[in-house]
Order: structure tokens, then sequence, then C-alpha cells
């Protein structure tokens, strides 16, 4: 009897040290696949040379933020400015490839890394919110939403705005002295008005130069449209292909000015990175176009040019006073730069136009034709 009763202890025992253990071994597995285990955030959109979001700034130390002073939200208006039609696009598909990270970055030139805001950022909801006061200076906000200027010397610096208006920032007629720095401006695909797209991220509709420097931008169908303006070292990727409301591909560029500027145009040191395929309406890197008048008076000078077309629109034979220089033309997306070459409409004998230096990513050298 008593052997009996040890050997059922002894049996109970070794159940009970055999549970433990399995319970042991499930409660680690559940802890492997469950709150132990590190789950990546959301992505931002990103072009080749990293991530368009803002995360990783560090805030500067001692830095304040300026209380802005901002006027009322607005329901927004109708753009009144729209995309000059220069044709179907030409069919053909992108013969897209490479990737220049490590280019564009030992280079020096703009990145994910170097653009965009250097502070922490506070979230501001504010829609479509017009700008009425001289001297609004917004620093520091995290916008979804977009800004309409009907003011002098506004100043945004150290934020990031997330549109689904027709622009991220749009500055009026008879206004001017616009600043744009540090700042991150991505457009929201499907969201937009023109059929789902963002036409600009920031538009010039000003009779006299802004600045634009520092900034990473995304997701709009043209990044940065003005005649006039101070653009240098911005980092632009990821041209947002759309069908408009015209029904068409929206044409696709990085910049673009439609001519008849009364100012000096300067595109220095960004990165122009354009992917969309001629097929889904690619124009250029860099479009300097006549649509509404001669173009005149632009430096474009030390980018990182890739994609579009043609990457770089010359203004065409009217054109006078273009100074085209010290430029990378990459390979990244297209053996020549642009889907059928580096340059087009470059006027060789126009007064001023200067061609210089500039050299495909591979070094071969980058000689336009007249056009």
């Amino acid at each position: 009897m008593l052997r009996a009763r040890g050997r059922v202890l002894l049996i109970g025992t070794l159940l009970a040290v055999v549970l433990v253990a399995i319970a042991v071994f499930l409660s680690r597995g559940a802890a492997d696949t469950g709150a132990g285990r590190t789950v990546a955030g959301p992505t931002g959109a990103s072009g080749s040379a990293g991530s368009s979001s803002s995360a990783g700034a560090t805030p500067s130390p001692g830095s304040s933020t300026p209380s802005p002073a901002i006027g009322n939200a607005t329901s927004s208006p109708s753009p009144t400015k729209k995309p000059a039609d220069r044709g179907a696009a030409t069919p053909g598909g992108s013969s897209g490839g490479g990737d220049a990270t490590g280019q564009i970055q030992a280079g020096g030139f703009p990145n994910a890394g170097n653009t965009g805001p250097r502070i922490a950022l506070k979230p501001h909801n504010t829609g479509a919110l017009s700008i009425n006061t001289n001297g609004t200076v917004i620093s520091g906000w995290d916008i979804t939403g977009s800004l309409d200027i009907y003011a002098n010397n506004v100043t945004v610096i150290d934020s990031r705005i997330r549109s689904d208006n027709w622009w991220g920032i749009n500055l009026r007629p008879g206004f001017s002295g616009l600043r744009v720095l540090h700042t991150t401006i991505t457009g929201l695909p499907g969201k937009g008005p023109d059929n789902g797209g963002e036409d600009y991220a920031v538009s010039n509709m000003g009779g006299s130069s802004i600045e634009v420097g520092w900034t990473n931008i995304s997701e709009f169908g043209n990044m940065l449209s003005m005649g006039q303006g101070d653009l240098h070292d911005n980092y632009l990727h990821d041209v947002s292909e759309f069908i408009n409301q015209s029904g068409g591909w929206q044409h696709a560029d990085a910049i673009i000015s439609d001519g008849g500027n009364s100012g000096s145009l300067v595109i220095r040191h960004n990165t122009l990175l354009n992917p969309v395929g001629v097929d889904h309406g690619a124009s250029g890197s860099v479009g300097l176009f006549a649509d509404t008048g001669t173009v005149s008076n632009a430096v474009v000078d030390g980018n990182w040019i890739a994609g579009g077309s043609y990457a770089l629109y010359g203004g065409g034979a009217g054109a006078t006073g273009i100074k085209v220089t010290n430029n990378i033309f990459s390979t990244q997306y297209h053996p020549n730069c642009g889907e059928y070459g580096a340059v087009a409409a470059w006027n060789a004998g126009g007064a001023g136009n200067v061609w210089s230096n500039n050299r495909m990513s591979d070094g071969r050298v980058v000689t336009p034709g007249s056009s």
C-alpha cells in the first residue's frame, strides 16, 4: 500500500514538472511573437535617396518657436493657375533602374538626411488655411492641410505639411517675400481635388522672387512651380503621376516655369528626381517652357538631375539669359538621364545663354543640340 502511494506521488510530481516546463516554453514563445517584437511604423514617401519623413531630426538646443500671427482658416478657393497644355505625352514605357543613393550622399547633394525640419514639431490640423498677416512666421508646425498666402514676407520654417489641396503652399498674386526653409511638404495621393491628385508643392503666383531651401518635397504633379525664385538645396523626389480632371495624365515635373517671368529664376544645388514614365505624363526634371511668354534669366547650376521625358527643357527658340552649368545628369532611371535624352529645346544662339561643364553621372559630357 505504501509503495503504491509512493508511486502515485512520484508520478504526480513528474507530471507537475512537465506541465510547468510546457507553460514556461509557451510563455516564452508568446513573448517572442508579441510585445517583445519591434514592429516597424508607417513609412513616408521615399525616393532613391531615402525616406521623405523628417524622423531623426534633432531639436536645436535653445531654439524657440515664435508665436505666429496667422490668418483665419477659410475654405479653399478654386485655383486660378492651371498647367498649360503642352500636348499629350509621347507613348512609351519607363526604363527605370539603378540606385544613386550613395552617389547623391557622397557628393553632398540634398537627401532625406539633410533636408526637412531640424526641431521637434507640434501637430496642427489646419485644413486649408489662409495667411493674411504680413510677416507671419510658422515654425515647428506639423500641418495637416495647406497654406494659401495673401500676405507679404511670410516665412515657413522647420515645419511639415501634408496636403490634400491643389498645393502645399501657394503665394497669391500681388504678394511677395515668401520663404520656405527646412520644411517637408508631401502630397497625399488619391486625396487631392484634381481627380485625387495635388498639383503644386509650392506655387509662386506673385510677381517677385521667393526662396525655397533645404526642403524635402514629394508626391505632387509639379513640385516647384514659378517663373522667379531662389530654389536651393532641396530634395525633390517621387513626383506624383495621376490622371487629372481633364482626363489625361498630369504633366509631371520636379521644377517648372511657364515663362513670361519678370525676374530671375535660380535653381542651384538641388536633387531633382522624376521617375515618372512618359506613358504616365512625364515632362522634365527641370522644365523651362514658353507656355505664357518668353523664358529668360534662369540659372540651373550644380544640381543632380534625373528622369523625365527629357531631363531638362531649356526654354525654346526665344530663350535668353539661360545659364546651365556644373550639373550632373544621372543615369539612375534612363541611360541618357531622360527617357529621350538629357536636354531639349536649348537655344544655343540665344543672347546670354551658357552651357558649361555638364556631365552624366558616368562621366560622359552632355552637349545639347540647338532647338
